[in-house]
């Protein structure tokens, strides 16, 4: 997966315009992780900040619009195509300027970049 496709949702997603999924549940390929707290870009990274509630410490992830594997709108439902323990080993979002913080940005993205292709369900 290249630099830009991290950061852009995949075509077979279903995502159609700018619809919100802000409150969507997000599942991961072995469990829910939580729901969207918001979407965003910054410097050309799209992402959602995922707030895990209590199964990371009730805290928030970020992760980059290129892992998600599809959108249903009826449902309120985002897929991922990584395990929960892929993205709770991601790197640590503390604060919201993060979200606007390049570098931070950029290290999460290679994290997700250097999942090995099952763990983002992309071929290599």
């Amino acid at each position: 997966m290249s630099i830009e496709e991290i950061w852009s949702y995949p075509p077979q997603t279903g995502r159609a315009g700018e619809e919100d999924l802000t409150g969507f549940s997000v599942v991961a390929a072995d469990g829910v992780i939580g729901h969207v707290d918001r979407a965003a870009e910054h410097s050309g990274m799209r992402h959602l900040v995922v707030d895990t509630g209590v199964w990371v410490f009730g805290k928030s992830v970020l992760v980059p619009v290129g892992v998600v594997t599809g959108i249903d709108p009826q449902e309120r439902r985002v897929t991922v195509g990584c395990a929960r323990s892929a993205i709770k080993a991601a790197p640590r979002f503390r604060t919201d300027s993060e979200t606007m913080d390049p570098a931070y940005l950029a290290q999460v993205g290679e994290y997700y970049r250097g999942l090995p292709p099952e763990a983002t369900g992309t071929t290599a």
